[in-house]
């Protein structure tokens, strides 16, 4: 596709630490396909036998030695000995320190748990991202294959929620939209953008449309580290920045069928504005006339239209402070 040509295949960045020069991400693949071997590239779990060996180079130790840790070290001796017994509760009496210690950081993480919102965020964050760490697929035809690229995206909240009442959305990167067009009733909502910038010489170059299913990454140049914008609902707009690309490996999650994979969730604490229920409130009154409750919250049009005549003149008695909402740094 054309948008190949704004980079090559590996990154350079730009800017340091903000965002690279586009590349290709197909042709990024494809250069680590040719620099790293057969064994860097398998999605096989190593065998025991290379394991140990593997083990036993870095401790500098004996074979045997690797045999008895794994002995130790096993699953089956981190279960009770009683099989009746539930294998999520540690028992009191366990010979293992390691247990032992789980055991009070478990007691006083629940009693933390409580009132620490960041410690319940960073609980949640860990249960997300370990969910389907190595997890393979039941059926073979759904297993990734050797030396696909694993994107990591980061979606950022809007400032206006919707409901999901159309199918009509877009991409945009790198200058191209690319129009959701898998179902009949979907609109081209880049339309009237790229009429808007050629009615006059904005400098926004030549503004593509596509459709988003006749395209994959592999077949995009992007940034790492650049905001980029999916649009939904007409007017629902995300920023999306790609953190991260890499070749995937056997500790990763295998089963195609659980992509695009959700492994964190930003706790979004946002406070709404009391009478549209709809932005993120910008004031909050006290001591407010025209208000139902003290203290009151407000997004800005409301705030205005309820409290100020055309003329700009204060309409009622309230004291107004600007409300900054913590969950708009979700």
């Amino acid at each position: 596709m054309a948008a190949v040509e704004a980079g090559g295949p590996v990154p350079d960045y730009e800017v340091a630490e903000l965002y690279t020069r586009g590349f290709c991400v197909g042709a990024f693949g494809h250069c680590w396909w040719q620099q790293l071997g057969q064994p860097d590239l398998s999605l096989t779990a190593e065998e025991a036998a290379e394991a140990d060996a593997a083990v036993a180079a870095e401790l500098g130790c004996a074979a045997e030695t690797v045999a008895e840790l794994r002995a130790v070290c096993s699953i089956d001796m981190l279960m009770p000995s009683d099989k009746e017994e539930d294998p999520d509760v540690i028992p009191e009496d366990s010979s293992l320190l390691t247990l032992r210690i789980r055991k009070k950081a478990l007691e006083r993480r629940e009693e933390t748990i409580i009132v620490d919102r960041a410690c319940r965020q960073e609980t949640l964050a860990y249960e997300m991202e370990s969910h389907a760490i190595g997890k393979r697929p039941d059926d073979p035809v759904d297993l990734v294959e050797e030396g696909e690229l694993l994107l990591t995206l980061n979606i950022f909240y809007p400032v206006i929620f919707q409901k999901d009442l159309y199918k009509s959305a877009f991409f945009y990167f790198e200058g191209i939209f690319y129009n959701d067009k898998r179902y009949p009733e979907c609109r081209d909502l880049s339309r009237t953008i790229i009429e808007w910038s050629e009615s006059h010489d904005r400098g926004y170059g030549n503004l593509q449309s596509v459709k988003m299913e006749d395209y994959t990454f592999n077949d995009l140049s992007l940034k790492i580290g650049f905001p980029y914008l999916f649009c939904h609902q007409g007017n629902c707009e995300h920023i999306i920045i790609i953190t991260d690309i890499r070749i995937i490996h056997h500790d990763d999650c295998l089963d195609r069928n659980l992509y695009p994979l959700l492994i964190k969730k930003h706790w979004l604490c946002t406070r709404k504005c009391f009478v549209c229920k709809m932005y993120t409130a910008r004031w909050v009154t006290n001591k407010d006339s025209l208000a139902p409750e003290d203290p009151c919250f407000f997004c800005d049009v409301c705030f205005r239209m309820l409290h100020y005549d055309e003329e700009g003149n204060k309409l009622g008695e309230f004291l107004a402070y600007p409300y900054v909402d913590p969950g708009i740094f979700n």
